[in-house]
């Protein structure tokens, strides 16, 4: 189980910055993933393209299901929308219906607030996107797959007034900051989504260590968010479960992962990490996670 991947990037049909570098392996991808055991994947929208490309996804692979919204870094999309933002609303609105109805959209997101890269999206139009989609998630009544870097107080004082009214509530997915922002976000009932971003420095993992299991959502966010040697959380991995080799793009064969690549397929090494991180078994990590994101999200199972 993982609920954040990114599986529309190009990079997972071979091609990286517009150029194909080796075969499309796609299926090799989510086959990767089904033989660790992941037995759903919650495929990240980040703008309408994407979010169209995400619906497809899981309409075409049973364990995917999508999400639908407009990331705060595209947030300026709906400016520069041909037909302006009542058109690229009204979009969305219509894609998260009939995806949400098929049961192949399940939350609204990714969207939130990003004051690290304000250079992509100001934060006047941030705020402004960010406060339309949530009545928009309101309106459809779907979970929420949020996003926040530096923009906690921001952030809080828009969701706290919807979450009153979104009984699912959401997640914070790749969460990076502080424990106190993690005390906040549980106290608004939200979800904490862990990756690699989020196992970085050694004030993260102790952040990682007090989110509470029941509150505890677990992630890849590939093809970024690897857990990397310069991590602090890389000590961790000693007696990891083994991964398929990973080469150099250009010597990419079939079989083979790609270095800087993440894959759904690594989500067994979030999961190693943080149960150490708590010192708790692996399963009980696991069951969490499991049992957390199938309560909020749905994920083609019944109600727990």
């Amino acid at each position: 189980m993982l609920i954040g991947i990114n599986l529309s990037d190009p990079v997972f049909k071979g091609i990286y910055h517009g150029k194909q570098a080796h075969d499309d392996d796609f299926d090799s991808v989510v086959q990767r993933a089904r033989d660790v055991g992941c037995e759903k994947m919650m495929v990240t929208g980040s703008d309408l393209k994407e979010s169209e490309h995400a619906v497809r996804i899981a309409e075409e692979h049973r364990l995917c299901y999508a999400t639908v919204g407009v990331h705060p870094c595209a947030a300026k999309q709906f400016d520069t929308h041909p037909g302006g933002p009542s058109a690229l609303m009204s979009s969305l609105r219509a894609l998260a219906q009939r995806a949400a109805l098929s049961g192949h959209a399940v939350a609204f997101g990714e969207i939130g607030l990003d004051y690290d890269r304000l250079f992509l999206t100001p934060k006047e139009q941030q705020l402004k996107y960010f406060e339309a989609q949530l009545d928009l998630a309101l309106e459809l009544q779907l979970p929420l797959f949020l996003h926040m870097r530096a923009a906690c107080d921001d952030f809080e004082r828009l969701l706290r007034p919807v979450l009153l009214r979104l009984p699912s509530r959401g997640l914070v997915h790749s969460f990076t900051g502080t424990r106190e922002e993690m005390r906040r976000m549980v106290d608004l009932g939200l979800d904490v989504g862990v990756n690699g971003c989020s196992l970085k420095t050694e004030e993260n993992v102790e952040v990682v260590k007090e989110i509470p299991l029941e509150r505890l959502q677990i992630e890849t966010d590939g093809p970024w968010c690897e857990i990397r040697p310069s991590h602090a959380s890389s000590k961790y991995l000693k007696d990891a479960p083994e991964m398929p080799k990973a080469v150099k793009k250009e010597k990419w064969a079939p079989g083979l992962m790609v270095k800087g690549r993440n894959e759904p397929a690594t989500i067994p090494l979030v999961a190693h990490v943080i149960a150490r991180i708590k010192e708790i078994p692996v399963g009980d990590v696991c069951e969490a996670a499991w049992n957390n994101s199938t309560k909020m999200f749905g994920l083609g199972e019944t109600s727990l």
